[in-house]
């Protein structure tokens, strides 16, 4: 670097003033560029940091995500460094780094995620921590939605499902969008709402409850106000507010994707859609004969539904990767991951290698009577910071579906096909079908 210095000194004495300005901003920017690509740590991973600041942001957004970082593992391998969002990062792409990253070194990477979404769930929320403020809030989340906790939900989803059904029928709907307001009745808040209206809300809810010496009903928001730390005092209203909002947003969008990937998967695959049909109508069968509702035991019942949503989430892979942030600078595989950088495990990739999915490109719910290898399936993440609603999202996923084949078709309006990025990737145009009721045979 001083020996540029030097030339570049030197060459420029003889250089006409009027064009020595352009000569030393092009200059700079060499070096610039040269002190980008070439960062102090000498045993970083391989991969390309893109321009200075830019990075690789613009590839990845003007490119299928998918095709960027299957490119970069093919030319670099399971571990690449790039730059993208602002962010210097390693990617990782083996059920083993995966592992290392979320799991048996995970105080080593602690979970980041972009200002815009910390801002609008809340500093407090469980996703942003680690540690024993973590560990207390992940029991006490995780206890309001185990399948003992969200059994008696059966029925709530049952009738927000029996209430939409009937306004798609003989209308052409966006899959996208309509998935999104069911998922919102079930939440019972939205998180797409700006967090001050909904915290205001939430406050009063809490300071009411507080307020009240009544026994509570269960769910989240009694748990968490029920909750004291080691010292015995009680969680803040910021901490629950925050938390009860990040567990919806993590919620709303995913499960709204999914369920729109599921309708496109069955209706690209009549012979399956007639095949979840039949597994449908022996539950309703019996339910008809016994005079009674759908309950949680019906759900446990349904092998095939649940084998193809299992399929739809390594297909589709919602949570395509996640972030994690190195709180030092860490060894790893042979390389240096300085402090500060982000590690992005990459839950796509590994879920369309071939190593552990044959044929990946093809939907198969069948791969899924055998359950997959450790840390090669991970549509919820992993670790201590994997979401805590995985469970009831399922749950509404297998309450539509019951109703949805058993007493409605649809077909995919356009023939527009492809793939859309916001932030989730789904189907082009949130997937624009044609409901009508099924034809009994």
């Amino acid at each position: 670097m001083q020996s540029l210095f030097r030339i570049l000194s030197v060459s420029t004495t003889h250089i006409p003033l009027p064009l020595l300005t352009p000569v030393l901003f092009f200059s700079f920017l060499l070096l610039l560029f040269l002190q980008w690509s070439h960062p102090k740590h000498k045993r970083l991973p391989p991969g390309s940091m893109g321009w200075p600041y830019i990075g690789e942001t613009l590839r990845l957004y003007t490119e299928n995500p998918n095709s960027f970082f299957s490119n970069r593992q093919k030319r670099y391998g399971d571990i690449f460094k790039t730059h993208i969002l602002g962010c210097p990062c390693v990617m990782i792409s083996s059920p083993e780094a995966a592992k290392t990253v979320l799991v048996s070194q995970a105080h080593l990477f602690k979970p980041t995620y972009p200002p815009s979404k910390e801002k609008m769930i809340g500093p407090e929320a469980i996703f942003f921590h680690q540690g024993a403020y973590h560990s207390r809030l992940k029991k006490l989340v995780q206890a309001s939605f185990l399948p003992t906790a969200i059994r008696g939900s059966v029925s709530e989803i049952e009738k927000i499902v029996l209430k939409f059904l009937p306004t798609w029928e003989n209308c052409t709907i966006n899959t996208l969008q309509e998935m999104k307001k069911y998922a919102f009745d079930v939440a019972m808040f939205s998180a797409m709402k700006a967090r001050k209206l909904l915290n205001e809300t939430l406050t009063k809810l809490i300071k009411k409850r507080r307020e009240s010496s009544k026994e509570g009903g269960g769910g989240l928001l009694e748990v968490l106000l029920s909750a004291k730390d080691q010292k015995l005092n009680h969680l803040s209203d910021c901490q629950i507010a925050d938390n009860i909002i990040g567990v919806i947003f993590a919620a709303h969008d995913t499960t709204a994707s999914v369920l729109t990937w599921v309708l496109k998967y069955l209706h690209d695959n009549e012979p399956l859609l007639e095949a979840v049909t039949r597994e449908q109508e022996e539950i309703r069968r019996r339910l008809i004969e016994a005079n009674h509702s759908l309950e949680w035991k019906d759900t446990r019942r349904m092998p095939l539904t649940s084998r193809v949503i299992q399929e739809t989430l390594r297909t589709a892979s919602i949570l395509s990767f996640t972030f994690r942030e190195a709180v030092q600078d860490v060894e790893f595989q042979g390389y240096v991951i300085p402090r500060g950088w982000k590690v992005l495990p990459l839950f796509r990739t590994i879920h369309h290698s071939q190593d552990f999915f044959p044929q990946p490109e093809k939907f198969d719910p069948s791969r899924f009577e055998v359950p997959p290898r450790p840390y090669t399936y991970m549509p919820f993440g992993n670790g201590v910071h994997s979401c805590p609603g995985s469970e009831l999202a399922k749950l509404e996923m297998l309450v539509l579906l019951h109703h949805l084949t058993t007493t409605y078709r649809w077909k995919v309006a356009g023939n527009e096909d492809g793939i859309q990025y916001g932030p989730f990737p789904v189907p082009k145009k949130g997937l624009p079908i044609n409901v009508y009721p099924r034809k009994k045979k």
